[in-house]
């Protein structure tokens, strides 16, 4: 491996996008500083010292690279040699469509495979302000949970005013505990996934009756106090179960509660009329993760309330779910185009901070802000990839999000997102065309082919730009 600098890149941040950034710089030559203050200063969601570990959910989510967004950008990050996606698909565990991982498994790899790395020096300290200029080139990657110090130091320097929302999690039960008398395996539509064979998924059944009496539990259940961080919005993805019901008795039974594609193996004749779905969340499938139950509940009213659910009656929770804060920068005013702070150059963020939302999302940033650094190391110029791909799509959004003005009342401010189809360009005029001896080609059908398409156009363009970045790479070595 040639290295093209002494002086190394420093990245603050051990999460997902600086284990990502930091690797994909070191894989370019570049010597990497990275800085992790968990090991000396803990935070109130982490509960190890590991190198990206995963706080919330298990999963990445769809591994669909056919049609969904989020398998397109699964595809492009294993095409970019992610570290990110290699560990997942290595301790991945059965999950039906989506990609889901051994928690504790998926943490190890990144770790050793970063702290065996020539280039890579992992170093556990907190870094409470901006990286020094005398630095050089860096990248801060601090994630949803920035100390404060920090977000005042990020906050002195652009101006701005640090924008925050909620993030909750999830609990996790002990498997033994569930009465599988009353719940069975099945994945929705019986759809087989990455590791999965179609019944990755425990289903927790409840009648007209039992689901009202859950809604008036929820609305009514003592909650976490927002205390000094009253008015801060949620993020619309990952809502707590009990802010779910207040909108609206049926919007459960129309989000994570939603029956259909179900069947219950106990009694097929019968539809459920809400159904609570439980994920598999270690490689030995002794512990499994209340899917879409995010929650501000206080702990002893959740184990009260989610006991009410059939099967589950008599849980044991390995871990109940809580609240933390996430922050994030206003990028499209702060970053350039390739994540780099206007006002100081050679500075880059990387990951939620930005203001993606997501464990693929940040990753994905953290692959781009290294791979940018990179180029900079080198001398060369950084190359974005195109808005059609799903790596652009999301950057495009960060970089270049809403930006509220005077002139623009009642617009909505810039906001965290997942990667989805919206945020790519639209296909060329002519692109959807009925198939061939297809009589009947309608919305739901269109929707199915437009997405196909726009998969198929964002992975051969990410592999074009792939090629035209490694050439670039090619070029300057020589």
């Amino acid at each position: 491996m040639t290295t093209f600098s002494q002086t190394p890149v420093h990245v603050v941040g051990g999460g997902l996008a600086g284990s990502e950034a930091a690797w994909q710089l070191a894989q370019a030559g570049i010597p990497v500083i990275l800085h992790e203050m968990r090991g000396v200063r803990g935070t109130d969601a982490h509960k190890t010292d590991g190198l990206a570990e995963l706080v919330c959910s298990n999963s990445f989510r769809s591994d669909d690279a056919t049609a969904n967004a989020v398998g397109v950008i699964h595809a492009e990050m294993r095409l970019a040699g992610s570290l990110i996606m290699a560990c997942a698909d290595k301790h991945q565990v059965p999950a039906g469509g989506a990609l889901a991982v051994d928690r504790d498994g998926f943490s190890d790899a990144v770790t050793q495979a970063l702290s065996a790395h020539p280039l890579i020096t992992v170093v556990r300290e907190e870094i409470d302000g901006l990286p020094p200029k005398e630095w050089g080139l860096s990248i801060i990657a601090t994630g949803p949970l920035t100390s404060s110090s920090l977000a005042a130091a990020i906050q002195a320097e652009t101006g701005k005013d640090a924008l925050a929302f909620f993030d909750a999690i999830a609990p996790i039960v002990h498997r033994e505990s569930i009465d599988m008398d009353i719940c069975w395996y099945q994945s929705r539509y019986d759809k087989v996934g990455p590791g999965g064979n179609g019944k990755d998924y425990i289903n927790c059944p409840l009648t007209e009756e039992q689901y009202d009496a859950f809604v008036d539990a929820l609305i009514a259940g003592d909650t976490v106090g927002f205390k000094e961080w009253e008015g801060t919005p949620y993020f619309d993805g990952c809502l707590p179960i009990e802010v779910m019901a207040e909108r609206g008795r049926e919007t459960l039974r129309h989000g994570p509660m939603k029956p259909m594609g179900l069947t219950n193996a106990h009694n097929p004749t019968v539809k459920a009329y809400a159904v609570v779905q439980l994920r598999q969340d270690n490689a030995l499938g002794t512990l499994y993760n209340m899917v879409g139950f995010q929650t501000k509940l206080k702990y002893g009213a959740q184990a009260e309330i989610f006991r009410m659910i059939p099967g589950l009656q008599n849980a044991e929770f390995a871990r109940l779910g809580g609240l933390h804060r996430n922050t994030y920068i206003h990028s499209p005013t702060l970053l350039d185009q390739t994540l780099q702070l206007k006002s100081r150059p050679g500075l880059r963020f990387a990951g939620q901070i930005t203001g993606c939302e997501g464990y693929v999302e940040s990753a994905a940033i953290g692959l781009l802000a290294g791979r940018f650094a990179a180029a900079d190391a080198k001398g060369v110029a950084p190359s974005a990839p195109p808005v059609t791909t799903a790596l652009g799509a999301l950057l495009n959004h960060i970089t270049g999000g809403h930006i509220v003005s005077d002139d623009e009342p009642g617009k909505k401010s810039f906001q965290p997102m997942n990667i989805n189809f919206g945020l790519f360009p639209e296909l060329a005029p002519g692109s959807i065309v009925k198939p061939e001896g297809v009589k009947r080609f309608r919305g739901k059908d269109k929707t199915i082919m437009k997405r196909q398409l726009l998969a198929e156009r964002a992975l051969k363009d990410c592999a074009e730009w792939l090629g035209g970045t490694a050439a670039a790479s090619d070029a300057r070595v020589a």
